[in-house]
Protein backbone atom coordinates (compact mmCIF):
# COMPACT_ATOMS: atom_id res chain seq x y z
CA UNK A 1 0.00 0.00 0.00
CA UNK A 2 3.20 2.28 0.48
CA UNK A 3 6.53 2.47 -1.45
CA UNK A 4 9.10 0.25 -0.61
CA UNK A 5 11.27 2.98 0.84
CA UNK A 6 8.45 4.26 3.20
CA UNK A 7 7.44 0.88 4.11
CA UNK A 8 10.87 0.19 5.19
CA UNK A 9 11.08 3.51 7.12
CA UNK A 10 8.21 2.44 8.87
CA UNK A 11 9.02 -0.75 10.06
CA UNK A 12 11.87 0.88 11.15
CA UNK A 13 10.29 3.33 13.22
CA UNK A 14 7.97 0.25 14.78
CA UNK A 15 11.22 -1.45 15.64
CA UNK A 16 12.99 1.30 17.06
CA UNK A 17 10.04 2.72 19.06
CA UNK A 18 7.52 -0.31 19.26
CA UNK A 19 9.57 -3.23 19.38
CA UNK A 20 10.18 -5.93 22.43
CA UNK A 21 10.83 -9.50 22.84
CA UNK A 22 7.11 -9.84 23.67
CA UNK A 23 5.64 -8.40 20.90
CA UNK A 24 4.99 -4.57 20.00
CA UNK A 25 3.95 -1.49 22.13
CA UNK A 26 0.81 0.50 21.79
CA UNK A 27 2.95 3.54 22.42
CA UNK A 28 6.23 4.69 22.15
CA UNK A 29 8.03 5.17 25.57
CA UNK A 30 9.18 8.82 24.39
CA UNK A 31 5.52 9.39 24.27
CA UNK A 32 4.76 11.69 27.66
CA UNK A 33 1.46 9.50 28.23
CA UNK A 34 3.35 6.57 28.40
CA UNK A 35 3.25 4.02 31.15
CA UNK A 36 5.62 1.11 31.30
CA UNK A 37 4.19 -0.97 34.05
CA UNK A 38 0.25 -2.52 33.58
CA UNK A 39 -0.41 -2.13 37.44
CA UNK A 40 -2.09 0.03 40.08
CA UNK A 41 -5.96 0.26 40.73
CA UNK A 42 -8.28 -1.11 38.31
CA UNK A 43 -9.03 2.24 36.95
CA UNK A 44 -4.90 2.81 36.07
CA UNK A 45 -5.11 -0.06 34.83
CA UNK A 46 -8.14 0.35 32.03
CA UNK A 47 -6.14 3.45 31.06
CA UNK A 48 -3.15 1.85 30.12
CA UNK A 49 -4.50 -1.26 28.91
CA UNK A 50 -4.68 0.15 25.08
CA UNK A 51 -2.42 3.01 25.08
CA UNK A 52 0.57 1.63 26.66
CA UNK A 53 0.82 -2.40 27.12
CA UNK A 54 2.62 -4.95 24.87
CA UNK A 55 0.47 -6.94 22.91
CA UNK A 56 1.42 -10.18 21.67
CA UNK A 57 -0.90 -10.77 18.83
CA UNK A 58 0.71 -7.60 17.03
CA UNK A 59 3.47 -9.90 16.18
CA UNK A 60 1.99 -11.52 13.51
CA UNK A 61 1.14 -8.60 11.41
CA UNK A 62 4.71 -7.03 12.21
CA UNK A 63 6.06 -10.39 10.52
CA UNK A 64 3.55 -10.17 7.63
CA UNK A 65 4.89 -6.50 6.82
CA UNK A 66 8.72 -7.72 7.52
CA UNK A 67 8.11 -10.60 5.10
CA UNK A 68 6.44 -8.28 2.13
CA UNK A 69 8.87 -5.77 3.23
CA UNK A 70 12.29 -7.52 3.18
CA UNK A 71 11.53 -10.29 1.52
CA UNK A 72 11.01 -14.10 2.16
CA UNK A 73 14.80 -14.91 3.33
CA UNK A 74 15.36 -11.38 5.44
CA UNK A 75 11.55 -11.36 6.61
CA UNK A 76 11.62 -15.12 8.22
CA UNK A 77 15.01 -14.66 9.72
CA UNK A 78 13.36 -11.40 11.46
CA UNK A 79 10.63 -14.01 12.35
CA UNK A 80 12.37 -16.91 13.68
CA UNK A 81 14.05 -14.13 15.95
CA UNK A 82 11.05 -12.81 17.45
CA UNK A 83 9.60 -16.39 17.83
CA UNK A 84 12.77 -17.37 19.44
CA UNK A 85 12.19 -14.31 22.41
CA UNK A 86 8.40 -16.78 23.24
CA UNK A 87 10.37 -19.66 24.00
CA UNK A 88 10.84 -19.24 27.52
CA UNK A 89 7.42 -17.30 27.83
CA UNK A 90 5.90 -20.48 27.17
CA UNK A 91 6.79 -21.89 30.77
CA UNK A 92 6.28 -18.71 32.26
CA UNK A 93 2.84 -17.94 33.06
CA UNK A 94 0.53 -20.79 31.62
CA UNK A 95 2.68 -23.89 30.21
CA UNK A 96 2.63 -23.56 26.89
CA UNK A 97 0.60 -20.15 26.50
CA UNK A 98 1.37 -17.01 25.12
CA UNK A 99 -0.56 -14.06 27.92
CA UNK A 100 -2.93 -11.60 26.70
CA UNK A 101 -0.10 -8.73 27.09
CA UNK A 102 3.16 -7.66 29.12
CA UNK A 103 4.51 -4.75 30.69
CA UNK A 104 5.97 -2.12 28.01
CA UNK A 105 9.31 -1.71 30.12
CA UNK A 106 11.73 -4.61 30.96
CA UNK A 107 11.34 -7.74 31.86
CA UNK A 108 8.00 -7.40 29.72
CA UNK A 109 6.22 -9.40 32.91
CA UNK A 110 3.12 -11.32 31.52
CA UNK A 111 -0.33 -9.56 32.51
CA UNK A 112 -3.61 -9.84 31.65
CA UNK A 113 -4.98 -13.45 30.93
CA UNK A 114 -2.36 -16.44 30.91
CA UNK A 115 -3.43 -18.20 28.05
CA UNK A 116 -4.76 -15.68 25.07
CA UNK A 117 -5.98 -17.52 21.92
CA UNK A 118 -5.11 -14.67 19.31
CA UNK A 119 -2.23 -14.00 20.92
CA UNK A 120 -1.54 -17.72 20.05
CA UNK A 121 -3.00 -17.78 16.89
CA UNK A 122 -1.15 -15.30 15.17
CA UNK A 123 1.95 -16.38 16.40
CA UNK A 124 0.63 -19.69 14.79
CA UNK A 125 -0.84 -17.59 11.71
CA UNK A 126 2.75 -15.79 10.87
CA UNK A 127 4.51 -19.22 11.32
CA UNK A 128 2.41 -21.29 8.86
CA UNK A 129 1.67 -18.23 6.30
CA UNK A 130 5.04 -16.36 6.45
CA UNK A 131 7.52 -18.69 7.45
CA UNK A 132 6.50 -22.31 6.92
CA UNK A 133 4.94 -21.15 3.49
CA UNK A 134 5.23 -18.04 2.44
CA UNK A 135 3.05 -16.55 -0.04
CA UNK A 136 4.12 -17.08 -3.68
CA UNK A 137 4.67 -13.46 -4.29
CA UNK A 138 6.85 -12.53 -1.41
CA UNK A 139 8.54 -15.74 -2.07
CA UNK A 140 9.49 -14.59 -5.29
CA UNK A 141 10.89 -10.99 -3.63
CA UNK A 142 13.78 -13.11 -1.96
Amino acid sequence: MVAKDQAVSILNVVERELLTPRGLRTLSPSDPNYIGRYEGAPGVRDAAYHQRTVWPWLMGPYITASVKTLGAKAGRKLALTCLENFQQHLHEACLGQVSEIFDGDTPHAPRGCVAQAWSVAELLRAIVEDIEQPHSEFARAA
